[in-house]
């Protein structure tokens, strides 16, 4: 199998759109601010826009997306014909390392998503006062977002390696193969042409 340039090319993008989508996600967080009831003695959190977890999950998406379509082109390294070489090594360790880097960015993906999505409606009820407005800690879609590169990294070298490896002594023997089928095939049609004079 040959590197295809139209693989590389959604690979990047939509992990680059992932990037640019998760750095979003980090600088628009949900912030919330104390307000007091208006009929009463307690108090509320008003939160700013959710416009974070849309592009979180947007995000996580993309990278499902993209981890999906290198797993179907390699054939997830586990349904395919065995790699041959050298570059073996190599393709699994980047296999792994693809693998580590994409589960640990979807989980910051989905976590941030879902905790900055998450709003505290009443506070102040029954001497509660000292109950804070919960948000999303700084940082959390910035790991999803060095995650996301490094997944990049690794998916893009996984289909390096592993276009590499499951080529490195096939091609040839193939393509001996191939030389004396059709030399028999030519022989065979020769054959039925004179039967079907006869």
């Amino acid at each position: 199998m040959a590197v295809s340039v139209s693989v590389l090319a959604i690979i990047i993008s939509l992990h680059l759109i992932a990037f640019v989508l998760t750095v979003g996600s980090e600088r628009r967080r949900s912030t919330a601010k104390v307000v007091p009831d208006e009929y009463d003695e307690r108090t509320y959190c008003v939160y700013t826009t959710d416009a974070s977890t849309v592009y979180g999950l947007s995000a996580f998406g993309l990278l499902l997306i993209s981890q999906t379509i290198v797993n179907g082109v390699t054939k997830c390294l586990c349904f395919g014909r065995g790699l041959m070489g050298r570059g073996s090594t190599t393709c699994v360790v980047f296999f792994i390392f693809s693998w580590v880097s994409f589960l640990g960015a979807e989980a910051c993906l989905l976590a941030g998503s879902a905790k900055n999505a998450y709003h505290t409606k009443y506070r102040g009820v029954f001497g509660g006062e000292d109950i804070s407005c919960s948000t999303l800690r700084k940082g959390v879609f910035a790991a999803g977002a060095a995650l996301t590169l490094l997944s990049l990294l690794g998916s893009t070298l996984y289909y390096w390696a592993h276009s590499r490896a499951d080529t490195g002594g096939w091609e040839k023997h193939r393509s001996d193969e191939g030389l004396g089928m059709t030399h028999q095939q030519h022989n065979n049609n020769n054959n039925n042409n004179e039967f079907g004079k006869l």
